[in-house]
């Protein structure tokens, strides 16, 4: 795996390859000691033209505890500021001898342009309202853990059934999770109020519903989407409140889940819009294991592109 662009990219083997391996990264968040010298010598700039809190933060942590010199470069705080163009920005880390990069911006389409400028490895860290890779990867290896709790040797989402639902046109989420899923072969039902449904949505592998009640028992899994006003420049839906009744994630909608079925956001959570506060800290919500999850994916990501020794992947046997 050279660049990691997009989740339609990968196929079954490279994920589960991808998800295995960071089963193993995760036993380092639980060690006193949180570092591999897996990556020891390389260097990762983060460089984000885009606000984030979750995904920035995961990269730098993920890249540190595989020992791993790490970058972190902001639009607001560099020559971008000054009109400088996202090829010579790119252009210019690059020269610095930098092994990856990992990239959002606002644009779609982005990170595929800078791969193309440099030799550089380059990571999707989110590209405008087209795909974020790894936190479709992160929601996978969530969601397996989900499972393998009740069936340990779960591989893939044969047979399972995904509800995504909310703000899809807007959502770079759903298009990588659409991709990642189904090629790990989920049944994914898209739900959305008409509006907030893509165009060439009717193309998608997937069924497209917008009523929210008529899918909940039906779920194994069912993923809120946050409600991105700010990229919003009409009227979507007449009011929050509206909304809320038709789309919300409710704490009687809770009551009507599929017994066990789980329950994700990718964040930030708009609660009380698109998900009550019951449910996002209800039993089943694994919110909070998505965030931990984000840096033993990262980490495996990482470990995958920029390659390290054998010996230095924990195994279970000497995490």
């Amino acid at each position: 795996m050279r660049h990691l662009l997009s989740a339609a990219d990968l196929d079954h083997d490279e994920i589960v390859e991808i998800l295995d391996l960071a089963e193993e990264m995760a036993q380092v968040l639980h060690r006193p000691i949180k570092k591999l010298p897996a990556l020891r010598g390389r260097t990762v700039v983060n460089l984000f033209f885009e606000d984030s809190t979750r995904t920035r933060s995961s990269f730098e942590i993920a890249g540190k505890w595989l020992s791993a010199d790490v970058i972190n470069i902001s639009a607001k705080g560099s020559s971008v500021s000054k009109g400088e163009s996202l090829r010579d920005t790119v252009l210019t880390v690059a020269a610095m001898g930098v092994d990856a990069l990992v990239i959002r911006h606002q644009a779609s389409g982005a990170p595929l342009q800078a791969s193309q400028w440099i030799d550089a490895h380059v990571i999707n860290a989110g590209d405008g309202m087209h795909e974020h890779p790894t936190q479709a990867l992160l929601d996978a290896f969530t969601i397996r853990r989900h499972l393998r709790a009740e069936t340990p040797d779960v591989i893939d989402f044969a047979g399972r059934t995904v509800a995504i639902v909310g703000d899809i046109t807007h959502s770079r989420v759903a298009r990588s999770n659409v991709a990642l899923l189904r090629t790990l072969g989920a049944n994914v039902i898209i739900v959305a109020p008409p509006t907030l449904l893509p165009s060439g949505i009717d193309s998608w592998p997937v069924e497209v519903s917008t009523d929210l009640d008529s899918v909940l028992d039906r779920a194994d899994v069912i993923m809120m989407l946050r409600v991105q006003r700010e990229r919003m420049s009409g009227g979507y839906f007449p009011t929050p409140r509206e909304y809320t009744v038709s789309y919300g994630l409710t704490r009687d909608r809770l009551a009507k889940l599929r017994p066990g079925a789980a329950i994700c956001h990718p964040g930030p959570m708009n609660r009380g819009l698109e998900i009550s506060a019951d449910a996002a800290d209800a039993a089943n919500s694994l919110i909070l294991d998505q965030v931990a999850a984000g840096v033993a994916v990262r980490m495996s990501v990482l470990y995958e592109l920029l390659g390290g020794a054998d010996e230095t992947v924990p195994t279970k046997e000497h995490a």
